[in-house]
């Protein structure tokens, strides 16, 4: 299923204190160092998921995978689309850059997912529901925000 098919789940933003091209390289860092780890690979067959494995060009470019997700789309500085699927939800996280003034980047985390059937609603709750999610993705933008600030003055 196209991301732009997949029903919004939610948005998450942070104003972080660097240009895009920081931000860019960031996310990519953050993203590569959440997920490239063997526990998410360890997830991504627990639940079937497309994408197993940590492949392709650094930075993240279209057809490059981590586990559980595929870049569908890089448009450096500007639009991250990662997909994936597994046995109980088709879903898309999407970043997007935007200049928010002199220095400083918006970043977003938009989330579209499907959970199809009795198992995909009851996985949504675990994941969606319990909060679970939110906190994930606001815990990766802290990350992100942290590291492109850190880059900004040198470290």
């Amino acid at each position: 299923m196209e991301n732009a098919a997949l029903p919004r789940v939610d948005e998450h933003t942070a104003l972080v204190p660097a240009e895009r091209a920081q931000v860019w390289h960031a996310l990519g860092e953050v993203l590569h160092r959440s997920f490239a780890g063997s526990g998410w690979a360890r997830y991504a067959r627990l639940v079937g998921a497309a994408d197993r494995t940590a492949s392709g060009p650094r930075p993240l470019a279209a057809g490059a995978t981590l586990p559980g997700f595929r870049v569908a789309e890089a448009v450096a500085d500007r639009e991250l689309v990662l997909v994936g699927g597994h046995r109980f939800a088709s879903y898309a996280l999407v970043f997007r850059l935007d200049e928010a003034g002199p220095g400083r980047t918006r970043l977003s985390a938009e989330t579209r997912a499907v959970f199809p059937g009795r198992a995909g609603g009851l996985y949504r709750g675990l994941v969606i529901g319990t909060g679970g999610h939110r906190v994930l993705v606001r815990r990766m933008l802290a990350k992100v925000r942290r590291r492109a600030g850190s880059s900004r003055s040198g470290g």
